[in-house]
């Protein structure tokens, strides 16, 4: 049995495998199950057997070389509280280091970005990966708000707009090197590059909106 359950283990991360080399080389819509199976070796109910159709197999991949992003997050959150702007810096770079020196992560954000067509077939994982997306930002949304509360953003700061200002400046960044990943050395500009945006976050955070108490007229006294 538990030979039977390595082997299953090891035909499940060969598919794996293959959806990366398949995926990022033709597309997602433009790959079939049977094309999946050939370039893993094993035969389409062997597929089934592990996924239930290709959106399956997409999840699986995706979620295999995004996880230790997640995990990275989470940990980060529940250490933050010294000095949250610090934690929040040495988060950025490493997940942009690892982007730089993980093939893997290479290619699967590579298939997310360019490979990844918005088809029908991929509706559930798209909503999936919306939910995974929102509980990371939520997360990430905590340590900002934590530096807003230490002082180390200025008064007022909207926590909210510097996340989404974060998240925008770091999808830009993957999704450029990605492209060009010859252009330059990521892993070694990945300080410069997250100091650069949390300078300027700290030199002019976003700010809450004020709430304007509305003027009204004084009632005329008709005599």
């Amino acid at each position: 049995m538990r030979k039977t359950r390595k082997e299953a283990l090891e035909t499940r991360e060969r598919l794996l495998d293959a959806a990366e080399h398949v995926f990022c080389e033709r597309g997602v819509a433009r790959t079939s199950l049977a094309a999946l199976a050939s370039a893993a070796g094993v035969t389409r109910g062997a597929v089934y057997w592990h996924f239930k159709d290709k959106a399956g197999v997409f999840h699986a991949m995706c979620d295999r070389a995004t996880s230790p992003f997640a995990t990275m997050i989470e940990q980060a959150g529940a250490t933050a509280a010294a000095d949250p702007l610090a934690t929040l810096r040495g988060l950025c770079i490493s997940g942009l280091q690892r982007l730089a020196t993980d093939v893997r992560t290479q290619t699967v954000f590579a298939i997310i970005f360019h490979k990844c067509e918005r088809v029908d077939e991929l509706a559930g994982h798209a909503s999936g990966h919306e939910r995974d997306l929102t509980e990371c930002t939520a997360r990430l949304e905590g340590i900002v708000r934590q530096a807003a509360d230490a002082g180390q953003l200025g008064a007022n700061a909207d926590a909210t707009m510097a996340t989404r200002a974060l998240n925008a400046f770091m999808t830009g960044v993957m999704h450029e090197w990605l492209l060009h990943p010859r252009a330059y050395d990521l892993a070694a500009a990945a300080p410069a590059l997250v100091d650069v945006f949390l300078a300027g976050l700290r030199a002019q955070p976003p700010r809450r909106e004020r709430r304007c108490t509305p003027r009204v007229r004084p009632k005329t006294r008709i005599v």
